[in-house]
């Protein structure tokens, strides 16, 4: 039997590593990069950086594979465009389970961040599992999340007490979202959404490339920052060539 793990090994920093990922990476006999393009080099080298860094035994190997593209554009409908790339991703992943795995070998997939929230991981190996055209076991490994991360280098927790905390996306925010949490955060947003709410009374609490060398922390009231913001974020995507940010927003402290 093949045996797959889905590792979540945390939002940039190597040391955010948990005890339980160290264990599984030495269980490893091949880990599955995905290469998303030269301009994303990085994350395929912090990954390569890990095992060297965590793994005692030699023996181990790494397949890249070209990680497939999402259509993207106004006209293109997102949801459609996301289960087109679930299905391309699952293409590659059958391959890769069947080409490079052998029978009784464990294989890995190191998830950014962690392999729930806004990971497609999970999704696509239990599609495998129920087309039956692979056979194998997997488990889930937790890793510190970018929200995690944000909390701590911002010095704020998460959630006031008794009060509720949501995690959303930059395009439902855009789309005009409304919510009844008093913590909001958003990630994956492409387009500045927090300008859509600049006029609230808000504080936002932002963050950028968390854990690693380059990352970028930017605290204030939304009104007064949200144009720094703007300028900071677009200039270090120029020069890095990708961006990951989240943010948190809430109301003002009576």
């Amino acid at each position: 039997m093949k045996t797959l793990l889905i590792i979540g090994i945390g939002a940039g920093n190597p040391d955010y590593i948990t005890m339980q990922a160290v264990k599984a990476l030495n269980r490893t006999d091949v880990f599955f990069l995905m290469d998303k393009g030269q301009s994303k080099d990085a994350l395929i080298d912090l990954r390569r950086e890990i095992c060297e860094r965590y793994i005692e035994q030699p023996g181990y190997r790494f397949v890249e594979a070209q990680s497939p593209e999402r259509l993207r554009g106004a006209e293109v409908d997102y949801q459609a465009s996301v289960a087109e790339l679930n299905r391309d991703k699952q293409r590659t992943f059958e391959r890769l389970i069947d080409e490079e795995l052998a029978d009784g070998e464990t294989g890995a997939f190191l998830a950014w961040g962690d392999p729930a929230l806004y990971d497609s991981t999970i999704r696509i190996l239990q599609a495998i599992l129920a087309s039956g055209r692979c056979t194998f076991e997997f488990e889930v490994i937790p890793g510190i999340t970018s929200v995690q991360a944000l909390a701590a280098q911002h010095k704020v927790p998460l959630n006031r007490i008794g009060r509720s905390v949501e995690i959303t996306t930059g395009r439902r925010l855009a789309a005009g979202q409304v919510s009844d949490a008093d913590s909001l955060v958003v990630m994956l947003d492409a387009e500045d959404s927090y300008r859509q709410v600049a006029d609230q009374d808000l504080e936002i609490y932002w963050g950028a490339y968390l854990g690693t060398p380059e990352e970028i922390l930017i605290a204030g009231r939304l009104k007064d920052v949200a144009g720094q913001i703007q300028q900071v974020r677009k200039a270090a995507r120029q020069a890095n060539g990708w961006i990951m940010d989240t943010y948190l927003l809430r109301k003002p402290e009576d």
